[in-house]
């Protein structure tokens, strides 16, 4: 190995490199969930003054919260997960950034640098945009910046993996301050960009009672300010993120609403108990679709355990409703605001009744004759 001594403290380990860039790009949380292969790279990150690591439940939670991370517009999403086992479980949040156009930078610890072409290692990899595996050092200072500069580029997640022998061993190439980035901007389509505000301001004009959502095309094109202003114009001061969710997806990803506790989120939860998979009901009912039912926000006091600030509510009729969502933008603003909304399993809209029809109908073709 080359003898780095003569760079001075210029040089620097692999895993400060890594850190540093992830500060520079403003990945400045960090999701992480700790394995085997993963710990002496969790060392380095821990050590980098500008990250926060953000220990999370589980790998798919951590995806997810670096999905969420990257739909703030703050910077690029970085999670951290171990070989295999928590590259797997990470995969449909990966995923899901991938589909929502989202630059999201999932670091695997990988297997020791030894073992790679032993014929004692499956090698198992994500989807991304651009995967790098990391298991000397001469090339891994290209291989870490060619896949953040593809996130950023791409605005897709990539896939780095550094073998857990490797970040703390210094090398020439991984100077104390990175090279910055330098990125094209994106150009407008000022035409189509002026025909498009005129479409939506004659929409919005004959609206009667408005909803404004933003999609992830709004993050892409740079434009969270704007709609934020736009936002405020209609009405909207309280710029809090609100999520609905159902009671099968909750069930799923329940355990990082301590993760949120702990962080001081003040995010408003709606819960929808209707008892099971409905949408799943209105393509094609069965047992399957039908699971426990929770006591949801007793579930939630739980994990709040008096540690931090958290409000909830169950309520049945539309008055509660109501009730609710004053104090939890009233005299509860500051906490993490969790509602549960009890409705029967029937209670569904027109539009999802179409919805599920047509899906069931387009499932159910018949296979084309040979």
């Amino acid at each position: 190995m080359e003898d780095i001594t003569r760079y001075g403290d210029r040089a620097g380990t692999l895993g400060r490199h890594l850190a540093r860039r992830l500060v520079q790009v403003g990945a400045r949380d960090v999701f992480s969930v700790p394995g085997d292969f993963n710990l002496a790279l969790l060392d380095n990150l821990v050590d980098e003054p500008g990250l926060n690591l953000v220990g999370c439940c589980n790998e798919l939670n951590a995806g997810y919260a670096a999905d969420g991370y990257a739909r703030s517009g703050r910077g690029p999403g970085a999670c951290v997960v171990t070989f295999t086992v928590g590259g797997l479980s990470v995969l449909n949040a990966i995923a899901g950034a991938y589909s929502e156009d989202l630059p999201v930078i999932c670091v695997v610890g990988g297997p020791n640098s030894n073992d790679y072409g032993s014929g004692r290692i499956l090698h198992h990899t994500i989807d991304a945009c651009e995967q790098g595996v990391v298991n000397n050092l001469e090339d891994a200072h290209e291989q870490i910046d060619t896949a953040i500069s593809t996130a950023l580029k791409e605005r897709k997640p990539v896939y780095i993996s550094i073998s857990c022998n490797l970040p703390g061993i210094p090398h020439s190439t991984f100077l104390r301050e990175p090279v910055p980035y330098f990125l094209a901007p994106t150009l407008s389509n000022r035409m189509g960009l002026e025909a498009a505000v005129d479409a939506a301001a004659e929409f919005l004009n004959k609206a009667v009672k408005p909803v404004i959502i933003a999609g992830p095309r709004l993050r892409v094109s740079k434009a969270q300010e704007a709609f934020v202003a736009l936002a405020d114009a209609c009405g909207y001061p309280d710029k809090r993120v609100i999520a609905c969710i159902g009671d099968g997806s909750f069930q799923v990803t329940a355990q990082d609403v301590s993760t949120m506790i702990r962080c001081g989120q003040r995010s408003v939860i709606f819960l929808i108990n209707n008892g099971g998979y409905t949408i799943e009901v209105e393509i094609h009912d069965g047992p399957y679709n039908v699971i426990k039912n929770w006591d949801y926000t007793r579930f939630v006091d739980a994990i709040h355990n008096g540690e931090g600030k958290c409000w909830t509510a169950k309520v049945r009729t539309e008055e509660e409703l109501v009730e609710a969502i004053g104090k939890a933008t009233g005299p509860q603003k500051e906490s993490l605001c969790f509602i549960e909304v009890i409705v029967h399993r029937d209670d569904t809209s027109k539009e999802l009744l179409e919805w599920g029809s047509r899906v069931s109908a387009a499932n159910s073709r018949p296979p084309n004759p040979q």
